[in-house]
This record gives structure tokens, sequence and C-alpha cells, in this order.
């Protein structure tokens, strides 16, 4: 059974994740469901039965650790990461401090609850981080309402974000947009971005006419190439995360910084997880397998 949909910013995003892993499965023998997590899905499992829930949701009540609490509590093997490493990744504030502590290179940042005047804020900004800095909700994915900012047009932009309450201010890096991903416990590989916009947001990731480019193999030495590979599985165990995660990094001056880990990373047709698996000779169903392997409770 495949939950897709749900009331995120990301919904058209998942509902297209799981359309894409339901064909796959369907092709290949699979008896599948798709359901919306909602005051029916208790009813689905019982009427279905599925041996495995692929959990295809995206953003908040997606990852979390909300539908994870509820798929625990149904007791049905459910893909990808659980309760407690879902809800950590999602909190970008506590993700990072987590990355902090434990020597993984993290842009600098502030925790921001809409409760200082723009002149005390502008002041906080230049102090602690400096401009250009970028701001976004704590507990959002897909870069939904991101922004880049410097000192003229930051204070619009914030109005936008004021229905989050508490959001991160963080230092903007500059230099190339590389993102990795693991698979259970191994190194699957990275893929680098241009984007043609400011940088690589929802618009890039998602709409064809952005023209995204996609640069696989990365270009980077032998000895870098593993050191990404190594952050990267490093930040997936710190979280405890399952299943298969995707890593956002920016590359600037020969150093590596980690902006989140995702752990439900997309499956549509533009998806970076696909097409680093595909590279590495894993195709899609195969990729979907593995996944559905990964699947446990009790996480």
């Amino acid at each position: 059974m495949i939950i897709s949909g749900g009331i995120s910013k990301e919904r058209i995003i998942s509902l297209e994740t799981g359309k894409q892993v339901a064909k796959e499965l369907k092709k290949n023998g699979y008896k599948v469901r798709i359901c919306e997590p909602d005051q029916n899905l208790i009813y689905n499992t019982k009427t279905f039965k599925p041996n495995i829930i692929f959990n295809a949701l995206h953003g908040q009540f997606g990852e979390d650790g909300y539908i994870q609490s509820i798929l625990e509590s149904i007791g049905i093997p459910y893909t990808h990461s659980g309760v407690i490493s879902s809800a950590k990744a999602m909190d970008k504030e506590i993700s990072k401090k987590i990355f902090i502590k434990n020597k993984i290179l993290t842009p600098k940042f502030i925790k921001y609850n809409f409760d200082k005047s723009n002149y005390e804020l502008n002041n906080l900004i230049e102090k602690k981080l400096g401009y250009p800095v970028v701001i976004k909700p704590i507990n959002e994915g897909s870069s939904v309402n991101v922004y880049i900012c410097n000192k003229t047009n930051i204070f619009k932009k914030l109005n936008i974000l004021k229905s989050y309450k508490k959001i991160l201010i963080e230092k903007f890096i500059p230099g190339r947009e590389i993102q990795a991903s693991i698979i259970g416990k191994t190194k699957l590989g990275a893929i680098e971005l241009e984007p043609k916009r400011k940088f690589y947001d929802y618009q890039a990731k998602y709409n064809l006419k952005a023209n995204t480019k996609h640069i696989i193999p990365v270009n980077l030495s032998k000895d870098n190439y593993k050191k990404l590979m190594t952050i990267t599985l490093k930040a997936h165990n710190l979280l405890g995360c399952r299943g298969v995660t995707r890593s956002d990094f920016k590359y600037y001056k020969n150093k590596f910084y980690l902006l989140e880990v995702n752990t439900q990373p997309g499956m549509t047709k533009l998806s970076l997880v696909p097409e680093i698996s595909a590279y590495k000779g894993i195709n899609f169903i195969n990729l979907i397998k593995l996944i559905l392997k990964d699947a446990s409770t009790n996480k």
C-alpha cells in the first residue's frame, strides 16, 4: 500500500511520487493500493492487508514523525525513517545543532521568532551572520518559502513567512549545489545541480521549464568525493535514518556545507535519487525494491 497526497504544501509532489512508484510496482506484478493519510487510513489497512506500507508523503505530517507514529501504532512495516529520526531531520534547528555538535560544517544561523524590531534584527544579522542571508521555515521541505535576502528586501520577505511563528535565518553560502544519497548503509552517489534561477528552489526542482542542469558524475577529486559521501553517511547515521535519504550541500572554497537531510526524497521523473541510482546501474524498480526491503517498525 502506498500513502501519498496529504495536506502539506508538497501535496502535488507526493501524489506524483505515489503515482510513479505505483505504476512501476504494478508493472512488475505487485498488488498495489494508493491511499490518502486521512480518516480512511486504518480502514484501508484492514481491508487491503498490505505486507508493507510505502510512505510517499512529503513535507509536514508526512516526514516529521507524525504519520510515522500512526504507522507504528498500526504495526505494519513501513518505508523510510522512523518517528524520532524523521522529526529530527525535519526540524532544521535540531538537525543543524546535531551537525555542529558532531563537527559537520553547516551554515551559521539564528532562530527568529518575529519578536524583534527591524532595527534589532538587522543589527543581529550583521553581527552574527552578515548579508546576504537565507530565510526559511524550520519544518518545510522542497525549498518551500525559502528566500535569499539582502538588507533591502529581507523585511518584505519576512512578512511572507509570518504565519510560521518561528523560522531560521541562515548565512548564505555561494558555490556549487551538490546533493548526495544514502540507501540503508550504502553510499549511493551524488549529483550536481546548476539552476538557471538564483538557487535550487521549488520551481528549479519540479518545473521542467526551469531548465536546471543535472551533472553526473560530479566533478570532484577522488578525495573530495570520498569526503562528501563520508559526511553524507555520517549525517544519515547521526539522525538515525533508515531507507533512503538525500543530503543537500553547498560546496564553496573546497568545503562542504551540509544544509539539510531529506528523509523522504522524491521519486518523480525529475527527482534526484532515481537519477543517481540509474547512474549507479540501479533501475527504478530495483531502487523501489531496496526501499521496500528496508521497511520495518519499531524504528
